[in-house]
This record gives C-alpha cells, sequence and structure tokens, in this order.
C-alpha cells in the first residue's frame, strides 16, 4: 500500500518519512486563487480544507494511486488570514506584527481511499517570540519565510523564533499524523499499514 502527497512542501515529507511512511509526491497544479476568490466569505479552516480536496482530487483523478493525501495550511492572527507571503516586503510586515504575539495555525487535510475520501483540519496556537529587527531582517534574507504559510516554520531557520505551541506541532509543519491516523481509521486502514510502503 503505497501513499501519494499531493504537495511539494518538504515539511510535509519530512513528517512522513519520519514517521515510517515513504510517499510518492506528485504536486498537483490547482489555481489556489482561484478557490479563495470564489469563498470569499469562508473561514480559515474552511479554506484550507477546500484547498485540501482540490489538491489531492486534482493528483487523484491524474493517477492510479489509491491513496491520496492533500493538505493546505494557513495562518490566522487577529481574525485575518495569511498565506504564503511570496515578497520581502509582506514578509517582513507580516513578521513584525507577529513577534512576540500569537496566532493559529490551521492545516486542512483531505484523504482520498478505496473506501472513500474523508477530510479534517488541525489547529494549533502558535507563539512567537520577541523578534529583532535584526533577526527578522537575516531571517528574510534566508528566504525561507517567503514561501510558507504565516511566513515562519518551526522546522528550519524560524524554529528559534518559536516559543511554543499549543496543539499538534506536526500540523504546525503541515501535515498532522494524529489527523491521517483518524483519517485512515475512518476509512477502514491503519497507518501502520504504510509503514516503509509495507
Amino acid at each position: 500500500m503505497k501513499l501519494c502527497l499531493a504537495s511539494k512542501s518538504p515539511g510535509r515529507l519530512q513528517v512522513l518519512t519520519g514517521a515510517g511512511i515513504t510517499p510518492d509526491v506528485i504536486v498537483s497544479e490547482v489555481d489556489e486563487d482561484a478557490i479563495l476568490e470564489a469563498m470569499p466569505d469562508a473561514t480559515a479552516t474552511e479554506l484550507v480544507l477546500a484547498l485540501a480536496r482540490a489538491k489531492a482530487e486534482a493528483v487523484g483523478s491524474s493517477t492510479s494511486h489509491d491513496f491520496v493525501i492533500g493538505c493546505d495550511s494557513m495562518f490566522e492572527m487577529d481574525g485575518k488570514v495569511v498565506g504564503k507571503p511570496h515578497t520581502e516586503e509582506v514578509a517582513r510586515e507580516r513578521l513584525h506584527a507577529m513577534r512576540g504575539r500569537a496566532g493559529d495555525l490551521h492545516t486542512g487535510h483531505w484523504l482520498i481511499t478505496p473506501n472513500g475520501a474523508v477530510g479534517a483540519v488541525s489547529t494549533a496556537t502558535v507563539h512567537v517570540g520577541n523578534m529583532t529587527d535584526a533577526e527578522i531582517e537575516a531571517y528574510i534574507a534566508t528566504g525561507e519565510p517567503l514561501h510558507v504559510a504565516g511566513s515562519f516554520t518551526i522546522d528550519g531557520y524560524g524554529g528559534p523564533f518559536i516559543d511554543r505551541i499549543e496543539g499538534d506541532p506536526h500540523g504546525v509543519t503541515g501535515l498532522s499524523l494524529p489527523v491521517l491516523r483518524s483519517l485512515l481509521s475512518q476509512t477502514g486502514y491503519s497507518v501502520t499499514d504504510f509503514w516503509h510502503g509495507s
């Protein structure tokens, strides 16, 4: 039994391989902006679940894999949802606003199996350290915050600037292992079925 990960995220791949699951990786070509524009009044959890589903379904319809997991993450602070910043200017603005404060990182999961498809969202509260201006500039210079939800990671250069997490840290990395286990269980499978392609 082989799981297909519909994501190019190195963090998600690392979470799975660290848990004994070596997935095939196929990146979806989903137009995320179009999906977001079509859901102007959606909550953060509704958005990440819709994006995760779209990614999983796009890959599932174009491959022969029986098991496909799609994920998407967004950071929410003060009721405002933010995805990937893409530019240094946006990352700088966000990191200045986030330092010394907390926000919620939502990760949507959508699993397609021969027994049906199911989805769920994990949410963890992330407490960001009081980064100095120099630390923010050094972090931006790594390029890492430009391509991740909320402009930070916990498993890379950004790790030292996260004071603590309330919730599943794997969900903050991009894929919650307890959620994956639950989704597999709901469809009649065990996470152990996928250990190293067993």
